[in-house]
């Protein structure tokens, strides 16, 4: 069977103009596809390469998300297999609590960017010297 043939339970899209990084739209939309009930135990998502390919990124960003899933224990990762969703569960709460904050940071990001902050440095740098008056 030719990879093209392959059809996944999951298509992912990235959107460049939300402010969220590549790998959290990734994982965002593995949580959704799990809570949906589109992915469930034991089904495997694409490999790193692949899926890379398809979005047209770079693997890391790809195996940087997967391994967070991992780290949550959402996926498990086989060497030579492939990575499949495991069997927890995921707690709504804060999967809704992880999508908010991503939202705010997003829209924090953009008005960032508008007001001409351009790099996490002076970013972070402006966070450390804020004081709440």
């Amino acid at each position: 069977m030719s990879s093209s043939n392959i059809r996944h339970k999951i298509d992912f899209i990235l959107d460049p103009a939300s402010g969220v990084p590549f790998y959290r739209q990734i994982i965002q939309q593995v949580e959704q596809a799990i809570l949906a009930g589109r992915l469930v135990p034991g089904d495997r998502l694409p490999t790193i390469r692949s899926l890379a390919i398809e979005l047209q990124i770079n693997p890391n960003t790809i195996a940087k998300a997967y391994n967070e899933l991992e780290l949550r224990g959402l996926v498990v990762t086989q060497v030579g297999s492939g990575t499949y969703i495991s069997d927890k569960k995921i707690d709504i709460e804060e999967a809704e609590r992880q999508k908010k904050i991503e939202e705010c940071l997003g829209r924090f990001f953009r008005e960032m960017e508008a007001l001409g902050v351009k790099n996490k440095e002076e970013l972070i740098q402006l966070i450390q010297e804020f004081k709440e008056e």
